[in-house]
């Protein structure tokens, strides 16, 4: 789901509509357009459509840019062109905006003084650009890469059916979202704007077929957009939806969609479906069991195209010079192909689309690809279940197993998560209807609910039945609003507490504190007085459980070394060691301090196996701890304390949290009113931002107008953002600056990776020459950055004192014939090396 804003924003959505006449409805034929170059049409749908143009238009027909434009862009009837409701404000065009405002400018200014007032202009129209009305929510419905694989390639008549499936499972996903998501919001608050959430008439919707992906894979997939305009059942007027179900209710809706299409392949083709392992940190992927993942692959994935225009490359250079190139030179030919195959969006017929895609198939399956499909889709009748067929224990235990679930990933959870995990546990079943499906589903989420703690209150007074739903609860309370958690997770959270609160733990005189505090360190850093005040706090507190607080840059690492330093001092060397969340996180954490260190999973493990402890008069410093999960910080801190040692976690709870479930952090920061913090930003050039972040950090949203003010925040579509980031990427290279490009996707990150190399090939940075194979389908030779994505302790340094780590950042010093690598620590000259056998730099390596 993305948001839409007002304006023209909408027009994404037409670029690649076929110029075809007449209406089509949801069971229409993606064959109608077979030949057209482009998509079909849009369409209308949704059970709202009736309070529109006094009820002219239905469901299924034809949507026009003139009707996007006025619902999407404006806020208004797309029939009558009425507002419905507010409309939204009149956006003018940016060119507009800025001719308006130059046209004041003084006569009399000179060029320079003119310009600089111009350019300031356009940055401030540029910035309130993307502060815009939000207009609608799209939705985009995918079917899985098998199916889209085998409709690629299929005759027509099943390509149809298989279209004709996928409209069917949207529609039915669409009416369920009326029914269990689409509100609005009434009765004016000072709080937060509304008291009451009240049921809507329904969707207003239009929905966008599209057939392949940007590289021209085949990837069937629908926009559905839905207008934030909707009519109140209560009293008939527009508002505006209520987003926090539509954000809330994403992830379920996308499980849903995924099983209701799976069930709906089965009742037509008789297919049958599997869960497919995706590799490295992803989960499992369902997909018809007769299509091979090989065929998936080769239409998941742009390295073919690149094969392919390298091809070429390497004829056009026989051609010219009558002989073979050398590996140094076809390495200089794939990085230009790699840069010139970076894909623009390519208008295209489903019938050319088609041709090319059974062409392709065919050469991997060795047989005909169409025959083949008729073959995956003639079938018997498929085994189809009905609701009543699920044992109620069978429910139960699943119930069960979704809390189980749920509660290692999140310390508390609402009805969506149970009901996004209860559509994966049932994903293997196959109904008969879509009515079955939502029953079960329904019931697997009660019985989870039933298995989690409530946390919310309940009411503790009836509402009038002019202010209760259909099904009875009250519109005070937003559907689907309950709080759960589990005995498990607040009894460990209970434990944490009572620790903090336990003040038995070792401690450091104040003289030792006052002495170190007092005087610089060996590099002559002198602590400052948030840093001083923090260490006395926690060397004197006698706390079991302890915490140090501090934003990115507030010089927690200083801190901690002086702590260490007095600890010592105190308990004698070796009293201070070292845990955090990651492998990584660890290591820098031991170099920074000097002490022993490790992960948190490894050190259990090594508890666990060797009777690993503490040991009394110890400090455990644990790094990161807002990424720590509460049931881990449990374990630790227990031993801790029947050891007779003291743990302090160093974190921010403004940064990331655990992957586990977690928050303990932040949970024992706010239970007391004396927590060390460290408060003084040391890292920032700008004396604004240095302010900013600290605000941003405690949720100041206000604060989003100064970034905007200096330029730190650009708009456009996913593809331009992309470009522009990666073009800030290199500038700051070529500036000679460390930079880190962030993207949103694995997709996105390893297209990146495999330009940035192409360009730095190009550029002579990396020599040409033998290459090894990467995880993500990618290549490195003797020069490129790597990062290792898995923990191996047996891969070593020469003198043993290092070993691989998942995270960890590397360059590739050599390539031997046996395709192993040898690695030495990124922006290290010299130092010792570690060589990566073959088969770890396949499945565990990417481009850094």
């Amino acid at each position: 789901m993305r948001v839409m804003s007002a304006g023209d924003g909408y027009k994404y959505l037409l670029r690649t509509v076929a110029a075809a006449d007449g209406d089509r409805s949801l069971s229409t034929p993606l064959t109608r357009y077979y030949a057209e170059a482009g998509t079909p049409p849009g369409q209308w749908l949704g059970s709202g459509l009736p309070g529109l143009g006094d009820g002219r238009l239905t469901a299924g027909d034809e949507v026009s840019e003139a009707q996007l434009q006025l619902l999407i862009g404006m806020g208004r009837d797309p029939l009558t062109g009425d507002p419905l409701g507010l409309a939204f404000p009149a956006y003018k065009s940016m060119a507009e905006r800025v001719e308006a405002r130059t046209a004041d400018l003084d006569p009399e200014l000179g060029p320079a003084e003119r310009g600089r007032l111009v350019a300031q202009i356009e940055a401030e129209e540029a910035e309130r650009a993307s502060r815009r009305a939000v207009a609608g929510f799209d939705f985009t419905f995918s079917i899985p890469k098998s199916a889209s694989a085998l409709w690629a390639v299929a005759d027509a008549g099943t390509q149809s059916l298989i279209g004709e499936a996928h409209h069917a499972a949207v529609a039915e996903v669409v009416a369920f979202m009326e029914r269990e998501v689409a509100a609005t919001r009434t009765g004016a608050t000072a709080a937060d704007g509304a008291v009451a959430q009240v049921d809507v008439t329904g969707l207003i919707a239009t929905a966008f077929d599209h057939f392949d992906s940007r590289a021209g894979d085949p990837h069937l997939h629908t926009h559905v957009v839905i207008s934030n305009k909707v009519q109140t059942v209560l009293d008939g007027k527009w508002r505006s939806l209520d987003g926090r179900p539509m954000h809330a209710a994403v992830v379920a809706l996308s499980e849903l969609h995924e099983a209701v299409f799976a069930d709906r392949m089965t009742r037509t083709f008789g297919v049958e479906w599997e869960a497919r392992d995706m590799g490295r940190d992803r989960n499992p992927a369902w997909a018809i069991t007769s299509v091979p993942e090989e065929l998936v692959a080769e239409f998941s994935t742009r390295a073919r195209h690149i094969d392919a225009a390298t091809d070429d490359l390497i004829a056009g250079y026989v051609d010219k010079h009558g002989r073979r190139p050398s590996p140094a030179t076809i390495m200089k030919l794939r990085a230009q192909a790699t840069l010139t195959t970076r894909p623009e969006k390519q208008v295209r017929s489903l019938a050319e689309l088609t041709e090319a895609w059974r062409t392709r198939a065919t050469s991997l399956l060795g047989k005909d690809a169409t025959a083949w499909a008729r073959g995956v889709t003639e079938n018997p009748e498929a085994l189809l279940l009905r609701a009543d067929d699920i044992p109620l224990d069978v429910i139960a235990e699943l119930g069960g197993t979704v809390v189980e679930t749920v509660g290692e990933k999140r310390s508390t959870w609402r009805r969506w998560n149970l009901m996004a995990e209860a559509s994966r546990q049932s994903m293997g079943w196959r109904f008969a209807s879509m009515e079955d499906r939502e029953a079960i589903v329904g019931m697997i989420a009660d019985a989870a609910e039933n298995e989690s703690l409530r946390l919310a209150p309940p009411e503790l007074s009836s509402s009038p039945a002019a202010f209760r739903r259909v099904d009875g609860t009250s519109v005070f309370r937003p559907k689907h609003s309950t709080v759960f958690s589990s005995t498990v997770l607040l009894e460990a959270e209970d434990q944490l507490l009572n620790r903090a609160h336990t003040l038995t733990g070792p401690t450091v005189a104040v003289e030792v504190v006052e002495k170190i505090t007092g005087k610089p360190d060996t590099e002559g850093r002198v602590l400052g007085e948030d840093q001083a005040q923090a260490l006395a706090k926690i060397a004197v507190s006698g706390r079991v459980l302890d915490v140090l607080v501090g934003p990115a840059g507030a010089g927690k690492t200083t801190a901690m070394s002086a702590l260490r330093r007095a600890w010592e001092k105190q308990h004698g060397p070796g009293s201070v060691i070292g845990l955090a969340p990651s492998a990584v996180a660890a290591k820098v954490l031991g170099d920074d301090l000097g002490i022993d260190t490790e992960n948190t999973a490894k050190w259990w493990q090594n508890h666990l196996l060797h009777g690993e402890t503490f040991q009394a008069g110890q400090l455990v410093i644990i790094d990161e701890a807002s990424l720590a999960g509460t049931l881990s910080l449990d374990r630790i801190t227990h031993l801790a304390a029947q050891a007779g040692a003291k743990v302090l976690l160093v974190g921010d709870y403004g940064q990331l949290q655990s992957v586990d479930a977690g928050g303990s952090f932040g949970m024992l920061v706010a239970d007391r009113d004396d927590a060390p913090e460290l408060i003084d930003a040391h890292r920032f050039v700008h004396k604004w931002e240095k302010t900013a972040s600290l605000d941003l950090r405690h949720g100041r949203t206000e604060v989003i107008d100064i970034y905007l003010d200096h330029d730190r925040v650009h708009e456009g579509d996913g593809e331009e953002m992309i470009d522009a980031a990666y073009r800030a990427w290199q500038a700051d290279r070529a500036a000679g600056l460390s930079s880190v490009l962030i993207a949103e996707t694995r997709e996105d990150v390893t297209a990146l990776n495999a330009r940035a190399r192409a360009d730095l090939i190009l550029a002579g940075k990396i020599k040409p020459g033998r290459e090894a194979e990467l995880a993500e389908g990618t290549s490195a030779g003797v020069g490129d950055t790597i990062i290792t994505r898995r923990n191996d302790r047996r891969l070593r340094t020469s003198n043993g004192r290092d070993w691989v780590r998942n995270g960890e950042s590397w360059t590739i010093t050599g390539l031997r014939e046996d395709g192993s690598a040898t690695i030495r620590k990124t922006g290290r000259r010299f130092g010792a090396s570690i060589v990566l056998p073959a088969a770890y730099l396949a499945e565990h390596v990417d481009l850094g």
